[in-house]
């Protein structure tokens, strides 16, 4: 016979699988679209496309090209001769709302 507790350890077991499942195939397909991105170059068309895009944003595109640091390269502590830079960071801030249950913002 089978107790109690191993049907709880069976069915947590198989919850677990479920999610983990859910998740995996959630993040391949995100995978799946950045693998399929269309590759751009960066040239005097990309701005164009980009304003003629829907909300003025490309999802998931590779650029490809040559671009020049602002200031300074980053050169790599690790493989020598490697070098990159930092894009522009867009910091975008979310409202805030009291929560009068938990007493936080």
């Amino acid at each position: 016979p089978i107790t109690p507790g191993e049907l709880l350890c069976l069915g947590s077991s198989l919850a677990f699988s479920g999610l983990f499942y859910y998740l995996y195939r959630r993040k391949a397909r995100v995978m799946a679209r950045i693998q399929e991105a269309p590759k751009l170059q960066v040239d005097d068309n990309l701005p164009a496309l980009v304003s003629a895009a829907e909300e003025r944003c490309l999802p998931y595109v590779a650029l490809e090209g040559i671009v020049l640091p602002a200031q300074a390269a980053l050169t790599s502590h690790y493989h020598e001769g490697l070098q990159g830079v930092i894009q522009k960071l867009l910091l975008k801030e979310h409202r805030l709302i009291w929560n009068s249950l938990a007493r936080s913002w």
